[in-house]
């Protein structure tokens, strides 16, 4: 209740003189005064001297009566508070003729982080990010952490809010959250991915439309589009933006996995370089749907509903079938691309049969083993107790197959299991990459990676490389091979050979990228 009056008075408040309009005020009384004894006499005359400066006062008195008897944070608020509070700001901008909006921020990779530092660590991060938010806002705006990753903010009504007023404040909360933060004595970066709305550009254009609900719901739609976009993507809401799906229930089991046999489940390509050269040294399948009505869906939205509905060794049969494919078409087109890379499944490195199955593929194709690089996560080798799953690795490795440890740093696999499980290249996890060209800590971390990696014999690549700085630094470092959005974004096959040509035109124009020596 007290979240619907702060609102209401701040609405009020909206609607009274500010201090700097007084004087102009003031500036009229006289006219006001003799208008008023020409009209009504003395009793007028004294009615407007005394009532006039009475009615301000009182005005600045009530206020600041009212918000000191109000909590004046939100630092206890929760999801169905802030609900509360949200559909109360809608219903104040409607009857004062003002504006509101919300603003969605979740983090990319949240998950990840909670592995790499644990859950403790990673809630006090959240409070400290919490209050960073609130820190950025006026007091009049609210802020709220509504689900494990996600941040809301509702903002206060105000006369003049626009799109662009919107999309700076979602900015700079977004810069609140990706500036550094030093956990336990280690600096970390995230990335968030922001949705955000205005309560009058919701669907339909009526006041009844204008509801504290409805504003929420198009904030998360706007936030699903941009999380397609991750990370660190901005979407505003726009009426052509379809509901995202939510909860993996039977019906989305049974959707993901009718897509997936008829052909709308498919493998992106992402390119590799090679920091020594510049040429492509690989391609990395990705899975993605192309639905008929949301466009294109990313694999953390329907991944989890495949894997409920027992789809995902049938997902890898149509990967590494399309993988394969494609390696065929780009020696066709006279493109050299050493191998391919195929994320593999724990269900799929379960399965006995799974090296005869690679390698009677392989033959299907005409390919050696060599072209194919298998790409396991290194939760997978960290903590599988499955002796099967060792005998597949192991199996594919001397089939010829490169093994690629994925997302290393995050599963704390130790270097006799990177042994055991003969991984010939480590992909350094993104959250290592993270403005590498900036923090000294940054590169303190990569460069014992790369020394570990050294030692052992091991290639390296590394992940998420967004900028040309962090792609010069982690060359200068001495990494191997990049991947990233700053290289190239995952893209259908079709236009995988006009890349590459376009790719190579330019290797001609850009300097060599030299290593640090010592």
């Amino acid at each position: 209740m007290y979240l619907r009056l702060r609102l209401f008075l701040s609405s009020l408040r909206a609607g009274l003189p500010e201090i700097p309009a007084i004087p102009a005020l003031l500036a009229i009384l006289p006219a006001l005064v003799l208008g008023g004894f020409w009209l009504g006499g003395e009793d007028m005359l004294i009615m407007i001297a005394l009532g006039f400066p009475i009615c301000l006062a009182f005005s600045g008195l009530l206020w600041t009566a009212l918000s000191r008897s109000l909590p004046q944070d939100d630092q206890d608020l929760d999801e169905e508070g802030f609900d509360q509070a949200l559909d109360a700001a809608v219903q104040g901008a409607v009857a004062t003729s003002r504006r509101t909006g919300c603003i969605l921020l979740e983090l990319d990779e949240y998950g990840a982080l909670r592995e790499r530092f644990g859950g403790g660590t990673t809630d006090a991060m959240m409070t400290h990010l919490t209050g960073r938010l609130r820190s950025a806002l006026r007091s009049r705006d609210t802020v709220c952490r509504i689900e494990e990753s996600m941040f809301a903010v509702c903002v206060a009504p105000v006369r003049q809010l626009d799109l662009g007023n919107m999309l700076h404040m979602a900015e700079r909360l977004q810069s609140e959250l990706e500036a550094p933060i030093v956990i336990d004595g280690t600096t970390a970066y995230v990335t968030a991915s922001v949705g955000l709305a205005i309560d009058t550009g919701l669907r339909g254009a009526n006041t009844q439309d204008r509801t504290g609900l409805a504003l929420l719901n198009s904030a998360t739609i706007a936030l699903a589009e941009a999380r397609r976009h991750a990370p660190s993507a901005t979407r505003a809401f726009s009426c052509d933006m379809t509901q995202p799906m939510t909860g993996y229930d039977t019906e989305l089991v049974r959707e993901a996995g009718e897509a997936l046999e008829n052909g709308q489940i498919q493998p992106w390509y992402q390119p590799q370089i090679s920091t020594d050269t510049g040429r492509i040294s690989g391609f990395e399948a990705l899975a993605r749907w192309a639905h008929p009505v949301r466009g294109i869906i990313a694999p953390a939205e329907f991944l989890p509903a495949l894997q409920q509905g027992a789809k995902m060794e049938r997902l890898g049969e149509i990967m590494l079938y399309n993988a394969l494919a494609a390696l065929k078409s780009w020696d066709a087109a006279g493109l050299d691309v050493p191998h391919v890379g195929v994320n593999f499944s724990p269900e799929e490195l379960r399965n006995p049969g799974l090296v005869k199955k690679i390698e009677w593929e392989l033959d299907r194709f005409d390919l050696p083993a060599s072209r194919l690089a298998v790409e396991i996560l290194e939760t997978v080798v960290a903590s599988t107790p499955d002796d099967t799953v060792v005998h597949n690795i192991a199996g594919l490795s001397r089939l010829g197959c490169q093994i690629d440890l994925d997302d290393f740093g995050t599963g704390h696999a130790s270097i006799s299991s990177i042994r055991r499980f003969d991984v010939q290249r480590l992909k350094i996890d993104r959250s290592f990459v993270i403005k590498v060209d900036r923090d000294p800590e940054q590169q303190r971390m990569v460069a014992a990676i790369l020394t570990m990696a050294e030692q052992l014999g091991l290639a390296t690549l590394a992940e998420g490389v967004e900028t040309s700085g962090e792609h010069a630094m982690l060359a200068q470092l001495g990494c191997g091979h990049v991947q990233g959005y700053g290289i190239g974004r995952p893209m259908p096959l079709d236009r995988t050979v006009d890349w590459a040509q376009t790719h190579l035109a330019k290797l001609a124009e850009v300097p060599a990228i030299g290593r640090r020596i010592g």
